[in-house]
Order: structure tokens, then C-alpha cells, then sequence
């Protein structure tokens, strides 16, 4: 097999998947508004929160009567401040088909303690969607970030549902239809789609789950900075811009960058366009190549963000060592930058597709993983 460098490049070789490739027009002085150096408790700051969460509002279409804040550490915080708030009045059950998805089965079994039904299944594959019991509350990623799974749809959860749906939206939300409808509790972060800066968490509630807040009390402590609630009422100003702790002023304003550029390039639907366009071109890639495949077994459960792939060639002798080598060369050449699997997802690589990325850079991108292949399938047999 030929091992001649291909010509084109990528202009951007940034297919990390989190944090995730800045829109394509970012410059550092577009940040120069920021309200640097001034409390976020001030009128400036305000402005600019409540202008993230109406922002937010806006390009994902989320309906006026959710409530959406902005909480501490990323969409891990969000999630465990929804686990810890809401959980505990019934049974749950917990789907995970991915690292963190496992990691939030570890939060609820193991440190809250509570009586849950836990459904699992192997990376590259999906739980059996129609056997969830929705008079349970349900926690879900929607996109499985480290296997490259998501949910087709929202079709399998019931409408007249008794339990929530707390679901983890960090990989999906701004590049997958969302249906706000049948969504409890959906939590993102900024580092992901848009490629905003990261620390920074989104947690939207419906008023079915602001009514279980103001109804419930969890039967553990809860720190000050999962508080939702004071005096059995929502904290309304955590949704209006009033944060619990101290945010950075400068992520802020790249979050509202990062807004406008989605709205330059057609709002939610401009970006799951591009984000299409850009997996697509994986996709093809893997049809027309015999050693590597996707990773999900199911093109319906395909995730059109975090492509995950596996390397298929009977010739390859140690499957995690090749990966890491294929991706070793692409790094060094400058052409794909930190797209080695998740550490605790099976060998083989994860390719950014956001709509953050250009359809350009991953056709470029994907002649140079040929390239690093066949490169590294040579240097396997002179070894031997």
C-alpha cells in the first residue's frame, strides 16, 4: 500500500471532542466587550447573564416556561445538581450505554443510595428504549459522548409519564433535535457544540420539575451550591442571570459569540447541518474502507457529533497500542488533534463533527488517517 502523504491539509486540525473547535470566525478581540473586571452581580453583568439563558432560549427553541440556568462545573455540576435535588421520591431507573452515563449509575447507587433499576449495554449498542417504565424517573444521556450512541429519537418517552426525565444533553444539545416536550431536566455545557470556554453548565427544567423541587425534600444535606430551592420556592434568580457562585465574565461573553455565530449560520437547524455534513463524511470515509468501521452498531443510533470509530483490519496486533499510534501521527503531522478514543471506551478514535468543525477540514482530515494507517499497518510488519 502507498504511504505518500496526502496534499491538502486541514486548515483547522482541532477535531478534539471537548473542549470542542471555536466557531470558524473566532478571534480573541472579538471578546473585547467583556465585562472583565466588574461583579456579575452589577447591572453590566446581569445584562450579559440573562442575555446567555435568553440566548440559549432562543437558538435551541426551549419553550418560555422552562427555566434555564447557569450552574458551576460544567455539565457535570448540572447534572449532579439535578440527581441530588430531585432524586429520592421514586423509584428510578438508570440508562447508561457510555462512561459518563455509567457515572451517574455510581452517583445514584452507590453514594445517593437510592432504589434504582439499573439498564445497561455495551459500547456501540443501546438499552432496549421501549422496556423504560415511566412512572419511574428516568436519567439518560441523550448523546453517549465516549461511544459515539445516541437516541434516535424522542419517540419512546411516554408523554403521560408520573416520573421525570433527567437527561444529559452535553454532546447533543445545538447539534440534535431536542424535544423539549419530553424532557424533564436537560443539562449541557459550553464547552461542547459551540466551543464556548469551559467551567460552565446549563440546566433547564420544565414545570414539571420546578413542581418537584418546590414539593420534595431530599432526605440527605445538600451543599449550598446544589441549592435550587429556599423556603420550598425555586430560587427564581439562578434562572435570570443571579448565579450561585462567581462566573467568569470572559466565558460569558464568549458563550454570546459563540450564540451569534450560530445565528449567522441558521440557528439550531444551520447547525445540525453542518454537523450532519461533517459526520456524513465519516460515514462515507468508513463505507469505503474495509478496516474501519463505526463503532455503534446501529446507523439509527449514530451520533452525528462524537464519532466514535474502531479499526477493523485482521492484520492489526495490538488494538489500543494501534490506535494511539495512528493518532500519535496525526497529531505530530498537525492534521487531527486529540482524536484517540475516551480512556475508558474500547480502542480506536473519536472524531469531532460539531458544527464547529468545517466539512472541509474533516474531507482534508480523512486522506491523512488512510495515510496514518497504511503508515502504521508498514511499521507494524517490520516490527514483527
Amino acid at each position: 500500500m502507498a504511504t505518500q502523504q496526502p496534499a491538502a491539509r486541514p486548515a483547522n486540525p482541532r477535531f478534539s471532542s471537548g473542549p470542542c473547535a471555536k466557531p470558524p470566525t473566532f478571534d480573541v478581540s472579538k471578546l473585547a466587550d467583556a465585562a472583565l473586571g466588574r461583579s456579575h452581580r452589577a447591572a453590566v453583568g446581569k445584562d450579559k447573564l440573562k442575555a446567555a439563558i435568553e440566548g440559549t432560549r432562543e437558538v435551541l427553541g426551549i419553550p418560555a416556561d422552562y427555566k434555564i440556568g447557569i450552574v458551576p462545573a460544567s455539565d457535570t455540576g448540572a447534572v449532579e445538581m439535578a440527581l441530588w435535588s430531585l432524586l429520592g421520591q421514586r423509584k428510578v431507573e438508570m440508562l447508561a450505554w457510555e462512561s459518563f452515563g455509567s457515572g451517574w449509575v455510581t452517583d445514584v447507587v452507590k453514594q445517593l443510595k437510592i432504589d434504582a433499576e439499573v439498564k445497561t449495554a455495551d459500547y456501540g449498542q443501546i438499552v432496549d428504549l421501549a422496556s423504560v417504565d415511566f412512572n419511574n424517573d428516568v436519567v439518560f444521556t441523550w448523546n453517549g459522548t465516549t461511544a459515539g450512541v445516541r437516541v434516535p429519537n424522542g419517540d419512546w418517552i411516554a408523554d403521560n409519564r408520573d416520573g421525570l426525565t433527567i437527561c444529559d444533553a452535553t454532546s447533543a444539545a445545538f447539534a440534535m433535535d431536542l424535544p423539549w416536550d419530553k424532557l424533564d431536566v436537560t443539562t449541557f455545557s459550553w464547552q461542547k457544540v459551540l466551543g464556548g470556554e469551559a467551567a460552565h453548565g446549563m440546566l433547564i427544567l420544565s414545570p414539571r420539575a420546578v413542581e418537584r423541587l418546590e414539593s420534595y425534600t431530599p432526605a440527605w444535606p445538600l451543599p449550598k451550591i446544589f441549592r435550587l430551592t429556599k423556603g420550598g420556592k425555586l430560587i427564581d434568580g439562578i434562572f435570570t442571570g443571579a448565579t450561585i457562585n462567581t462566573p467568569s465574565m470572559l466565558a460569558v461573553e464568549d458563550y454570546l459569540f459563540a450564540l451569534d455565530w450560530a445565528r449567522s449560520v441558521g440557528g439550531l437547524q444551520g447547525l445540525i447541518a453542518r454537523a450532519d455534513a461533517n459526520a456524513q463524511a465519516v460515514f462515507d470515509f468508513c463505507a469505503a474502507n474495509d478496516w474501519i468501521a463505526n463503532l455503534a452498531e446501529d446507523d439509527a443510533t449514530r451520533s452525528n457529533t462524537s464519532v466514535c470509530l474502531k479499526f477493523t483490519d485482521a492484520r492489526i496486533q495490538d488494538g489500543a497500542a494501534f490506535a494511539k499510534a495512528v493518532a500519535k501521527r496525526l497529531e505530530a503531522e498537525n492534521i487531527a488533534l486529540d482524536i484517540g478514543a475516551y480512556r475508558d471506551a474500547p480502542a480506536g478514535l473519536r472524531i469531532w463533527c460539531g458544527g464547529t468543525v468545517e466539512t472541509l477540514d474533516i474531507q482534508a482530515m480523512l486522506p491523512w488517517l488512510a495515510w496514518a494507517f497504511e503508515a502504521e499497518i508498514a511499521a507494524q510488519s517490520q516490527a514483527a
